[in-house]
């Protein structure tokens, strides 16, 4: 039963978008429907009533602290919760969660490792123990849920730790990794050849949470990853702070296994590479990426002793279905996740975590289309599901459960597309829609696009792997044809100098920050417009006479063909 002390907060949340509702500036009857070819008149209606004041009042409420930064497994992350679903059923929303409702419960425990009293050291062969020190060389997480763990296992250097039949690649070939510490190299061979772990571009082969699932899945305890800044694309700082916090996991989680989940400093895998007798690790990093590299045991073992504060929680999904004219064999889903970082103690001066932009914006955008969806006069080809995900900012884990227990088989979802963090700054003239082009929709994306007056602009940092690293890749691993629709730098009335300037003030000012809060001056009419692309390429998507399939050889094609589609593997 979800608490009483919530009901009054909820009459509050209804007060809250009734003003901002009343307030709201006159809508902008510029940002019209395009005609776009196969698209019924309904349809062009149904996206024509998507209203930029009421995703501006979704994302003000959303965003109060009174929501305490929505933080999962927290009363503030609750009453959000409460809010979407009853946002939902006010539009006509069908519950699609358990049991009738509209929450699917996400079982959760979260990990916080003790720094003060977790030790490592490298102990050779012959010689002296290596005092590891935590933070500034090596950080790590125990996956295990457990409160403390001994560490004294043999260290295997197997490169990249990848093992990619279709590259007919594979580092642990000969390897038996049971109760040892696989160390690895962060990111992937590199490559000019797109036809070779999609040449610059970062495959999911070449991301630290692969190298932790792959070694765990070989029976490994341990897994370093070596951090070297020019192959990660960021600095040790990052991996640093990203570990001195809390971590969550998805109770149960058969790839979460390792007692060490580590990286470490790149001066301290040379070290451990001299004390090894294996010379320059810069060289054995270049031999890695090229075929003949054999996997070595170490003559030094790692031990540590980990302590960790732990505590299980659960959270929600919030899932609601619009029903179609036809058997949902070609269900279109939505995603966005709702959760922020919550409240930080210890700060100084502000310390609530409003998340406006990051998410509020999806979660007003996600809700005011299946408002659209659910009162078109029309009825959509195929049955469309609204899914507002937890834990996204602990590691995609909502919408990792979305696609382990999907609404309806993976399978018979023809396409996922998902919205995180649009700044509402003004109207768009360019999207980033990376990974669409790996699906055979991707004409009709373009076509559509066009009729939007919106440019499509490539991926302008493939090393990155940006596509690994929101929700809908958690859709894409189990077969699901899944994108982010994402702005460009191209605004109406501005260069693209100007859009560059805004999102480089985000980023570096509010990201993550609790100065992300809602701002009267912001201009929504952005994020309808977007809202108004994807419903159409939803409704075109589940009209087609074909499912959406990935292009031929994608990396998750075989996920989309196989008849169990919707579990991960």
């Amino acid at each position: 039963m979800r608490s009483k002390r919530i009901l009054p907060l909820l009459y509050l949340a209804f007060f809250c978008l009734y003003f901002a509702q009343s307030q709201q500036h006159a809508a902008d009857s510029s940002l019209t429907v395009p005609t776009v070819a196969g698209l019924p008149p309904a349809a062009s209606a149904a996206a024509a009533s998507i209203d930029a004041e009421k995703i501006r009042a979704h994302v003000r409420f959303l965003s109060l602290d009174l929501l305490e930064g929505r933080g999962p497994g927290t009363r503030g992350a609750e009453v959000a919760a409460e809010y979407i679903a009853t946002q939902f059923a006010l539009a006509g929303v069908q519950p699609a969660g358990d049991d009738g409702t509209y929450f699917q419960r996400v079982p959760l425990f979260a990990v916080h490792t003790l720094e003060d009293k977790t030790k490592f050291s490298f102990v050779p062969a012959s010689g002296q123990p290596i005092d590891l020190a935590y933070g500034s060389q090596i950080v790590s997480k125990d996956e295990t849920a457990r409160p403390t763990a001994d560490i004294d296992a043999p260290i295997v250097f197997v490169g990249y730790g990848i093992h990619a039949p279709e590259y007919n690649w594979d580092d642990y070939a000969g390897v038996d990794l049971k109760g040892k510490v696989a160390l690895v190299i962060v990111n992937e061979p590199p490559s000019d050849d797109e036809q070779f772990f999609k040449g610059k571009a970062l495959t999911y082969y070449g991301r630290w949470t692969y190298k932790y699932e792959e070694a765990s899945r070989r029976g490994a305890i341990g897994v370093l990853i070596i951090h070297r800044t020019d192959l990660a694309s960021y600095g040790w700082q990052v991996v640093q702070n990203s570990q001195a916090i809390e971590k969550s996991y998805l109770q149960g989680d058969p790839a979460a296994t390792l007692q060490a989940a580590a990286w470490i400093q790149h001066d301290v895998a040379q070290h451990l590479f001299t004390t090894a007798g294996l010379g320059d690790l810069d060289q054995a990093i270049d031999k890695a990426g090229h075929r003949g590299f054999k996997a070595v045991e170490l003559s030094v073992r790692l031990k540590g002793h980990v302590e960790s504060r732990v505590r299980t929680y659960v959270s929600t999904n919030v899932l609601g279905r619009v029903p179609g004219v036809n058997p949902e064999n070609q269900a279109i889903l939505y995603t966005a996740h709702y959760d922020h970082l919550g409240i930080d103690a210890e700060a100084k001066g502000d310390k609530i975590y409003n998340g406006a932009a990051d998410n509020g914006t999806g979660c007003g955008i996600l809700l005011e289309m299946a408002r659209a969806f659910a009162q078109s006069t029309t009825r959509p080809p195929h049955a469309v599901y609204f899914a507002a995900v937890t834990a996204e900012e602990q590691g995609l884990l909502g919408s990792q459960f979305l696609g382990m227990h999907p609404p309806v088989p993976a399978r018979q979802i023809a396409l996922d597309l998902n919205y995180d963090m649009l700044l509402p700054i003004g109207v768009p003239r360019s999207v980033s829609l990376g990974g669409a082009e790996r699906i055979d929709f991707w004409p009709t994306i373009q076509s559509v696009a066009k009729d939007f007056d919106l440019a499509l602009l490539p991926d302008p940092s493939p090393m990155a792997g940006h596509y690994y690293r929101s929700d809908h890749f958690s859709l894409a691993r189990v077969g699901i044809p899944a994108f982010s629709v994402d702005q460009g730098d191209l605004f109406a009335g501005h260069d693209e100098a100007w859009g560059r300037t805004q999102a480089e003030d985000y980023v570096a000012h509010h990201y993550h920050q609790p100065s992300d809060e809602y701002r009267a001056d912001w201009d929504f009419r952005g994020n309808a417009k977007l809202a108004r692309f994807g419903l159409v390429l939803g409704w075109l998507a589940s009209a087609q006479s074909h499912p959406v399939q990935w292009q031929p050889g994608d990396e998750f094609e075989k996920a989309r063909t196989s008849s169990d589609s919707g579990a991960i593997k």
